[in-house]
């Protein structure tokens, strides 16, 4: 698309200024468009924002399940069980992991590396595993700390649609505005000021 706009343009001024013109069309609709993603990559940012959305609950449900005395390897596949995809397959599998006899900051660490988005939670729990420090605490702190982030990126979003709605308007308003106040003006002013001359 970037290509046929600039050859369009090339063609239409012509000559060495329309290939100029055209180079620079397509160097800016280039840098300033937004590229098109692959399903791949649309996939993993879907997964990427369901994973964050779920971070909380899983928080607040993995504070509950450790602070009921259970084991860990019992604690995550309840949660695993509980939360649904895309989290719950990788809780499954690290209770998978931590029964089998893993090392806890090793399952940790893994599930950190393996999404961003879960990195938080991650070096909490491994850093509880290691201390011996009670989990629940550093949880729950991390689902408030993620909901009051969302509520913040939401109000942000909330605000930028209102701004982004009021502009068309502004925009249909404003020639009218110069029409109906300011033209009738200027002429009376260039009315009389021919007069006076």
């Amino acid at each position: 698309m970037v290509s046929c706009t600039a050859l369009g343009a090339a063609l239409m001024v012509g000559g060495g200024v329309g290939l100029v013109a055209g180079v620079l069309l397509a160097f800016g609709l280039n840098r300033w468009l937004p590229r098109a993603r692959s399903p791949v990559e649309r996939r993993s940012v879907l997964e990427e924002e369901r994973l964050t959305r779920q971070l909380p609950l899983t928080a607040e449900l993995l504070a509950a399940c450790l602070g009921s005395a259970a084991s860990p390897a019992v604690a995550v596949a309840a949660v695993g069980r509980s939360v649904g995809a895309p989290m719950g397959p990788r809780l499954g599998a690290i209770a998978a992991e931590l029964a089998l006899g893993a090392p806890p900051e090793t399952c940790w660490s893994r599930l950190g590396e393996e999404r961003p988005a879960l990195a938080p939670l991650a070096r909490c729990l491994a850093r509880t595993s290691l201390s011996g420090a009670p989990v629940a605490e550093p949880l729950v702190g991390l689902a408030h700390g993620h909901r009051k982030a969302a509520a913040r990126a939401a109000h942000v979003r909330v605000r930028r649609a209102g701004v982004l709605a009021t502009a068309p308007l502004g925009l249909c308003f404003l020639p009218a505005f110069v029409l109906i106040s300011v033209v009738p003006v200027v002429i009376g002013l260039t009315a009389r000021f021919a007069q006076s001359m």
